[in-house]
């Protein structure tokens, strides 16, 4: 992924009432993932969570709708902590965030609420363009600050002018993040093999490579 600037953890907008507490919103994430680890997606209710996180039922649900949502936006706090370190060249900046990303799907909390909001996306489609709108598109920013600051750099070539090189360099940013992005959770989900500096450094050598021969 290769990133805009670094964004706090944002749960979204509440409803119409009392002013909204960061620290209950916190306390309520940190409750979800907890509860994920301990009882999963079946066991996990609204009335755990809010038990967990010391608030009434009702806090929750003037935050969010349904269980669902929830999960997602207790994900998305998780990525919001990503960011692309600036080492000088674009195959480290990669191989920084790739680590990060390593490290962050490590850990039980990551893995376990990542994975029930997927499984369980496959049959919502609702949950599923809530994950691509709080995760997906949210950590897109890490790609469209990498390539920024390549290009600045004259790694890479400046986008085309005009309607299709804004469209081809959407594509590229998508493409870029969905390659990263399922090679590091297929690496340590799915196959369960660690994300190091050396798998970082042949994964972003292979991922250059090829996008040398996208690039216009």
């Amino acid at each position: 992924m290769v990133a805009g600037m670094h964004q706090s953890a944002r749960p979204p907008k509440g409803r119409p009432g009392r002013p909204r507490s960061v620290e209950t919103d916190h306390a309520i994430l940190d409750a979800t993932r907890a509860a994920l680890v301990d009882v999963g997606w079946g066991g996990l209710t609204m009335g755990e969570v809010a038990a967990r996180a010391g608030v009434a039922k009702t806090t929750l649900y003037r935050r969010w709708a349904n269980k669902n949502e929830l999960v997602v936006d207790a994900v998305a706090v998780l990525f919001d902590e990503l960011e692309l370190p600036d080492r000088g060249c674009l195959q480290s900046d990669i191989e920084g965030v790739v680590l990060q990303f390593g490290a962050l799907l490590a850990r039980p909390e990551t893995k376990t609420a990542l994975m029930a909001v997927v499984a369980e996306s496959t049959t919502d489609d609702a949950l599923r363009e809530r994950i691509r709108s709080a995760i997906v598109d949210r950590q897109k920013r890490l790609v469209l600050l990498g390539r920024s600051r390549a290009q600045a750099r004259g790694e890479l070539p400046p986008d085309a002018g005009g309607p299709g090189g804004a469209q081809a360099a959407e594509c590229t940013v998508g493409l870029i993040f969905d390659v990263i992005a399922g090679a590091v959770v297929h690496r340590l989900l799915v196959s369960a093999e660690p994300v190091d500096a050396d798998w970082a450094r042949r994964f972003t050598t292979l991922l250059l490579a090829g996008l040398a021969a996208l690039e216009p």
